[in-house]
């Protein structure tokens, strides 16, 4: 990958059980020049497929637009079903500066994405955190609030125009949202239990709306294949609250409940910083930090 201007794109799409559409979104963001697919996982309770992309930002952009584009042709929401809130076949586009980039160049960038999401199919755009106009737009939770099923009557409130496009929901692949955000780490965490609501009520006492942390939002979900349950959530500032505190906090939450912590699991990428800062915290490292780590000597600028 070259050297100069890098950003990552993390776009969510509303088909996770469906291997051969899943291949099929991918696709287009495989063997091209400047661009890197990571990841991508697709969790059936969740019935969402959650990409990550890195590269040359044009390139990044076109890639993504191609495979929202074979996502609009294959997910219809009116016979979707999951555990995660949706609004759009392709949910969200979140762009995070990586190199070279400031978070302004990201904003222009996912402007222009917004724009021509909208232009090529037609699919009304919401712009969220950094990239909101609106203030009311900043936090993704507030745009999705109705999902799919309530979003065409809600385009008609007199506050909630698209950024781009009408006040109409395209009938099957609906509302996304495009945003440039600092990077957030998607976390998950467990629970020896089936009981839904266990979950909820850790997920309300951790979570900032529910006078828990900030930067923190957090929800119960309910893997059935699994015959669990988990505290999903997005932590959006790992620097002010690191994974290790919402961990402890959680397993202490559960207890009283009689509820054991049986796992965790991070959904796409994390930074190297938000990792070695809970490892510094369980082994009690002293002075420790990402040069003691041999890879990152071997990492290029």
């Amino acid at each position: 990958m070259s050297q100069g201007q890098i950003v990552e794109c993390v776009p969510n799409f509303s088909e996770g059980r469906d291997t051969e559409k899943i291949e099929r979104i991918v696709a287009p963001l495989k063997g091209r020049e400047q661009v890197r697919l990571v990841n991508y996982e697709g969790g059936r309770d969740y019935n969402r497929l959650v990409v990550t992309v890195l590269g040359e930002p044009r390139a990044v952009k076109e890639a993504i637009l191609d495979a929202i584009g074979v996502a609009t042709e294959l997910i219809d929401l009116n016979h979707h079903e999951g555990e995660h809130l949706r609004m759009g076949a392709t949910d969200v586009v979140p762009l995070i500066p990586i190199r070279n980039m400031t978070i302004e160049d990201t904003v222009l960038l996912s402007k222009e994405l917004a724009r021509e999401i909208n232009e090529r199919y037609q699919i009304p755009v919401f712009l969220y955190e950094d990239s909101a106009a609106n203030p009311g737009r900043v936090n993704l939770a507030h745009i999705r609030r109705g999902q799919f099923e309530g979003m065409a009557e809600k385009l008609l409130l007199p506050e909630w125009e698209p950024d781009f496009g009408e006040r109409k929901i395209h009938p099957t692949a609906g509302v996304t949202a495009v945003g440039a955000r600092f990077p957030l780490i998607a976390y998950n965490i467990d629970l020896g239990t089936d009981d839904i609501d266990i979950a909820n009520k850790i997920a309300k006492s951790i979570r900032q709306s529910g006078g828990g942390f900030q930067y923190i939002k957090a929800g119960g979900v309910e893997l059935k294949d699994k015959g669990i349950v988990q505290v999903t959530m997005n932590i959006t500032d790992y620097r002010k609250n690191p994974i290790y505190r919402v961990f402890e906090t959680v397993k202490m939450e559960a207890a009283r409940y009689g509820v054991p912590v049986v796992g965790s699991e991070v959904i796409g990428l994390a930074p190297l910083e938000a990792l070695t800062d809970s490892l510094e915290y369980y082994l009690g490292l002293h002075g420790f930090d990402d040069t003691k780590i041999i890879e990152h000597w071997l990492m290029g600028d």
